[in-house]
């Protein structure tokens, strides 16, 4: 049998609901997609795309009604992405789904609805207790960030052997024995401590891990400025990075439009497009889809 899935629709002024329509038919031969939004938005969402809604179309239904702005950062859309998502969530939690998928949020437009939340992965981190790690990728490339969405001046004091340990560690129950490229933070990874020395931290956390595990899977700290060459991703396909830009502008310039986002360590198995809103193209039917079904890919094969 197909698992079922729960899409949380993401912001309805940029490209999540025809993505979503445009998939389908694709998307429906892997899995039982379920989308999380009322018959009122999807309607509206297909008229202004000028495409009909497929009668396979599965929805479950998210209260709420607004006029879609395209391509603006609105509160009211930003508080309906939310409600998808957790319906979504809902689904896995009462055993009516086996997945989520999310579609891209604006994070703007949820702060501009009142939500404290800087992204789908800090929620499902309150939401469960849990410490999730944040992975995006494709089977090419995987990134796992140590540090997602705080200022860059921050990230320097997060660069404790304690932390990085427990993040090894945690990566590791997810992803088993794959070998792990973990990067330095400064350039040169510090140059023996002539750059900087937050990479003994890195150091004495990788022996530690490894350690632990009982065999030599985290390697580092890796020279950032070299580690996303031919040469070394023949020999690598994980890696952590320390910050958010340090590992996302690497793989975006070579995977953009196939990565996907993995929230790993959670209760629920959630993947995501690894993409934004796309304001600019939004409802004119440039949406790609590859980003999309890939995530659907993803969840199915953690499923199995």
């Amino acid at each position: 049998m197909k698992p079922s899935i729960a899409v949380s629709i993401g912001d309805l002024n940029g490209v999540g609901a025809e993505i979503a329509l445009k998939a389908h038919a694709e998307v429906s031969k892997l899995c039982n997609p379920i989308y999380c939004i009322n018959s009122h938005m999807l309607e509206q969402s297909a008229k202004l795309l000028g495409v009909k809604v497929p009668d396979d179309f599965s929805t479950c239904h998210v209260e709420g009604e607004f006029k879609i702005k395209i391509g603006v950062v609105d509160g009211a859309c930003g508080k309906y992405s939310y409600d998808s998502f957790m319906r979504a969530i809902e689904l896995c939690e009462t055993k009516e789904a086996d997945a989520v998928v999310t579609m891209p949020i604006h994070k703007e437009a949820w702060k501009l609805a009142g939500l404290h939340y800087v992204g789908h992965t800090d929620l499902l981190r309150e939401y469960f207790k849990k410490d999730a790690i944040m992975m995006l990728g494709c089977e090419k490339m995987f990134v796992a960030l140590y540090t997602e969405h705080i200022p860059l001046k921050d990230v320097p004091a997060t660069i404790q052997k304690e932390k990085i340990t427990t993040f090894l560690l945690d990566l590791y129950k997810s992803i088993g024995n794959k070998k792990v490229a973990v990067l330095g933070l400064n350039p040169h990874a510090g140059d023996n401590g002539v750059l900087g020395d937050e990479e003994r931290e890195i150091e004495v956390a990788i022996k530690i891990a490894n350690e632990t595990i009982g065999k030599e899977l985290f390697y580092g700290a890796i020279v950032p400025d070299i580690a996303f060459t031919p040469h070394f991703r023949s020999n690598f396909n994980y890696f952590v990075a320390m910050y958010h830009d340090q590992g996302l502008a690497p793989l975006k310039a070579l995977y953009f439009d196939e990565s996907v986002n993995i929230s790993l360590g959670l209760p629920i198995i959630r993947t995501s497009v690894d993409h934004g809103t796309a304001f600019d193209i939004a409802y004119r039917g440039k949406a790609k889809t590859l980003s999309y079904i890939n995530a659907i890919k993803s969840a199915i094969g953690f499923i199995k």
